[in-house]
Formats: structure tokens, sequence, C-alpha cells
């Protein structure tokens, strides 16, 4: 009987080939980016807020262009790359803004962009159990990103009053930061009791996320020194292999000499 799943495993083990948690990481990015552009074009938004999407808007699209420039010099044929697709992704990581004038372009390519790499989306179960620690890795950075803008949109929300000092969305932004990392220069901080609140779970996110980045990290440091251990008992054992087959044959020599 014909193994019916056996073009369907082998179709899952060409896409996990070229879609992993670093592409996965995008796809989400992707998304989130898209509405990001579709919260500040419908929805009836403050200021502040629109400054925090803008601000949002511009670091996603830096870090789209990095992922242009890793495609690039990974492409084995890069005219090829950016005649098929390459284009594509150097224009999603244009910024939305009114004085380039290109911001419908930069929002089509992004769309065109999700809806691309949603053609592997079926593999994101095997992709994550397959590379736990990086999609660990990613999504806590994915997390981290979400968590900034989110706990920004919702600070200028509650500190509204007359003795706020976060009213901006640079304000918002910078005190999210340094709040999420810890370091919280005190230069700007709530004075509501919701604000408060939402400063409580971003603190407490922070130390969950960046002890988390550590625990990676010294895994990742301890993995290494022991598969570099492995790699030199395999060594030594390949070694000490060789020295019994060479020592048996001078014996076999020296026994048909007699």
């Amino acid at each position: 009987m014909a193994d019916l799943g056996g073009p369907r495993r082998s179709s899952l083990a060409a896409a996990l080939e070229v879609f992993g948690p670093y592409e996965l990481y995008m796809l989400v990015l992707c998304v989130f980016a898209v509405l990001v552009l579709a919260a500040d074009t419908l929805l009836p938004l403050s200021a502040g807020t629109k400054q925090v999407l803008a601000y949002t808007d511009t670091a996603l699209c830096v870090l789209f262009f990095a992922d242009f420039i890793r495609n690039l010099i990974k492409a084995p044929d890069r005219l090829r790359y950016l005649i098929r697709s390459g284009w594509l992704d150097l224009a999603s990581s244009i910024p939305s803004i009114d004085l380039l004038r290109l911001g419908r372009l930069s929002r089509i390519a992004r769309i065109f962009r999700v809806l691309r790499a949603m053609r592997s989306a079926r593999t994101i179960d095997s992709i994550i159990s397959d590379h736990r620690k990086k999609s660990f890795l990613f999504g806590t950075g994915l997390v981290a990103i979400l968590l900034v803008v989110f706990a920004s949109i919702a600070i200028l929300h509650f500190e509204t009053g007359p003795a706020a000092n976060i009213t901006t969305g640079g304000d918002a932004l910078w005190w999210a930061f340094g709040t999420i990392t810890t370091v919280g220069y005190g230069d700007h901080f709530p004075v509501t009791l919701e604000g408060r609140l939402v400063a409580s779970i971003l603190m407490a996110a922070g130390l969950g996320l960046f002890g988390t980045i550590s625990g990676l990290a010294a895994s990742w440091f301890f993995h290494a020194g022991r598969d570099a251990d492995a790699a030199n008992l395999e060594l030594l054992t390949q070694e000490i292999a060789q020295l019994r087959v060479m020592l048996q044959a001078h014996l076999d020599e020296r026994h048909a000499a007699r």
C-alpha cells in the first residue's frame, strides 16, 4: 500500500528548510505592521497615540530593512532575489511618511509580504517544536516589542491630568523602554492609579523577559562548552580506535613473521 503521507511529509520537510523561527518572527512582525498601519489610518486616535504608532512603524521599517540586507547577503543569486521578491522586501522597509509620498506602496508591499509568508504557516507547530530555543528567544523579543507599544498607548490614555508628565508619544515610549528594562531614570513616571498599574505590569514583565533571556544565554554557553567537549571526546575515541587497528596490524605482522 502506498504511503499517502509521504509527499506531505516531504513537502513539510522542504518548507522547514526555508522557513524557520526567524522567518516566523518576521511573519508576525509583518502582521503587526499591517495592524499598526490599519489602526493609524482607520481609527480616531489621539495625537499622542498616533505618534507612538509612527515611531513603532519606523522601528519596524528598520527591522524590515535589516531583514532585506540579510536576505540579499544569503541569496545564492542576488539579482534573481531582487527581481523575484527582493524589491518587495525593500519596499516594505520604506516608512509610511507623508513627506516621501510612498506610504501606500509600503502598506501594499507589507500586505503581500505577509501573504507570501503565510503559504508556510501550516508548518508553525513543527518549527516551534524543532527549534524551541530559537523560537522562544524570538518570541521573547516579539513580546517585548508588543509590551512597549501597548504600554505606551495605555499610559497616554490614563495620564491626561494636569499633573501628568508623560504627555507625548516620545515620552511614553521612553518611559516604557526604561521601565521594561528596569532602568527607570525617573524623569517620566505615572501619577494616576491606572498608570501605576500599567507600570507595575510592565516592570514585572520586564523582569521575567530579561530573566528568560539571561537563562537562554547561559544555556547556550553551557551547551556550546558541552558540544566542544563531546567533539573532543569523539575525536579522542576515533584516535584510540585507529591506534588499536595499527597495534593489531603490527601484532599480526609479528605473528606471521614467526
